[in-house]
C-alpha cells in the first residue's frame, strides 16, 4: 500500500505526497497564520476546495442513510456542558500529559459562578439520549472543541460523527467498518473526479480495493508494543504504558501492518473514564478500541461503557470527578431497566485527510480553527 506518512528511523515523519502535494522529507508540526488569513481568497480561486465540499457532502449524506437505515436517531444535543467526557486532565489526582483526556476550552455563561466548558464530544449527552424509552440507538454530527494546540494532524475545533447504541463493543466494531466502508463507496460512486483530483491512479486502486476485502488488522494494545519493539529494539516499548505510543508509532504499527490497525485494551488508568474495566494477562485493561487508519493516525475512537453504578462511582473516586456536575450521568446507572451501551466517535477531518492523502489536516477545511488564529 503506498503510504500517507512515513515514520523515519529518526522518530521524525515524512509525507509520501499526493497528485497535488510534493512530498516532505520531515513535516513540521508549526502552523504559518499567513495561510489562514488568505484563506477567503484561495478558496474562490483553488479548485480544490470545490472538490473537498461535494466529498464532505457525500460523507454528510452517506452517514445520514447508513445510521436511518440502522434504525439509530438523531439527537440535538448542547455544545456546552459540565460534564466533558475525558476529564482526567482537569480534574484528575495526577494530571498525566499523554493520556487520551483532554484540556476542555472554558466559557462564562452568564452570570453562572461556574465557568461552562465547549463539549469536546458529544458521547455522554448520547448516551442520557438513550433513557428515552423505545431508543436504542442514537448519533450526531456536531462540532467538538479541544484546547489543544493545532499541527498537522490536529485541529482546535474539528467535527464528529458520533455513535452511541445498546450493543457490545464487538458489535460496535462492525458498525464503525461498515459505516467506513459505506462512506468509501458512496465516494466511489458519487465523487471519483474529486478523489481523482487528489488521489493518484495507484491511490484509486488501492481505495476500491479497500472496499472489496475486511477493513482492518484487529490487534491488542499489548500486541501493539510488541511490534514496535520487534522493528526498533527500543525498550521503552517493553513498558506496558501508552506514554510512548503518539503519532510517529501510529503511522509505525499500521506501516508494519501495510492496514488499518484495530488496537484494543489500552491501560485502564491512561483512557477516559468512562470506559468499561477488563482484566488481561493479569493486566488492567479498557474495554476501547481506537482505529488507526493506514500510514496515518487515530480516525475513531470507541468503547464499551462502564456497565453499572458501583464501576461508574470507583472510576468517579479515581478520576476525582465533581459529583455534583457528573451526578446525572450517575443516575443513568441507577435506573433499574438501564441497559449497558458502546460507542465511538470519528474525527471528520481526520477520516477526511487519511482518504486524501493530504500533508496537513488545515488543508482539509474551508475555515479551520486553531490555536494560533481564528481568521478568517
Amino acid at each position: 500500500m503506498r503510504p500517507l506518512y512515513i515514520a523515519n528511523k529518526d522518530h521524525t515523519i515524512g509525507y509520501a505526497g499526493n497528485r497535488i502535494y510534493k512530498p516532505i522529507p520531515k513535516v513540521s508540526t508549526e502552523l504559518s497564520k499567513e495561510s489562514f488569513k488568505n484563506r477567503v481568497k484561495e478558496i474562490h480561486e483553488n479548485d480544490m476546495w470545490r472538490h473537498i465540499a461535494q466529498i464532505n457532502h457525500t460523507i454528510n449524506i452517506a452517514s445520514n442513510n447508513y445510521f436511518s437505515d440502522l434504525g439509530s436517531i438523531f439527537a440535538l444535543l448542547p455544545l456546552t456542558t459540565r460534564m466533558i467526557s475525558s476529564p482526567g486532565a482537569l480534574y484528575g489526582k495526577e494530571k498525566i500529559n499523554y493520556t487520551t483526556d483532554t484540556t476542555p476550552i472554558k466559557l462564562k455563561w452568564f452570570d453562572l459562578d461556574k465557568d461552562v466548558f465547549l463539549a469536546e464530544s458529544s458521547q455522554i449527552y448520547l448516551e442520557l439520549y438513550l433513557m428515552v424509552n423505545g431508543i436504542d440507538s442514537v448519533y450526531s454530527i456536531y462540532n467538538s472543541f479541544r484546547k489543544e494546540h493545532a499541527d498537522a494532524t490536529h485541529l482546535s475545533e474539528f467535527h464528529h460523527i458520533e455513535y452511541e447504541g445498546r450493543v457490545s463493543q464487538a458489535e460496535n466494531k462492525k458498525i464503525v467498518i461498515n459505516l467506513i466502508l459505506h462512506i468509501m463507496k458512496q465516494l466511489l460512486k458519487h465523487n471519483k473526479d474529486d478523489l481523482s483530483f487528489f488521489l493518484t491512479d495507484e491511490d484509486m486502486a488501492e481505495f476500491k480495493n479497500m472496499t472489496k476485502k475486511r477493513l482492518g488488522t484487529e490487534i491488542t494494545f499489548e500486541q501493539a508494543l510488541d511490534i514496535l519493539y520487534r522493528s526498533t529494539k527500543e525498550d521503552k516499548y517493553k513498558k506496558f504504558t501508552a506514554k510512548y505510543f503518539g503519532s510517529w508509532e501510529e503511522i509505525k504499527v499500521t506501516s508494519e501492518l501495510d492496514d488499518m490497525a484495530i488496537i484494543s485494551e489500552f491501560p485502564l488508568y491512561e483512557v477516559a473514564f468512562y470506559h468499561a474495566p477488563l482484566i488481561k494477562n493479569n493486566k488492567e485493561v479498557g474495554e476501547n478500541t481506537d482505529f488507526i487508519w493506514p500510514y496515518y493516525r487515530e480516525i475513531v475512537g470507541s468503547g464499551h461503557r462502564v456497565r453499572s453504578l458501583k464501576e461508574l462511582s470507583s472510576k468517579a473516586k479515581t478520576f476525582n470527578l465533581p459529583k455534583e456536575d457528573y451526578k446525572y450521568y450517575l443516575e443513568s446507572r441507577q435506573i433499574k431497566d438501564y441497559k449497558e451501551t458502546s460507542g465511538f466517535g470519528i474525527g471528520w477531518e481526520r477520516l477526511l485527510q487519511g482518504l486524501l492523502k493530504t500533508p496537513y489536516i488545515y488543508s482539509t477545511s474551508h475555515f479551520p480553527r486553531v490555536h494560533s488564529t481564528i481568521y478568517p
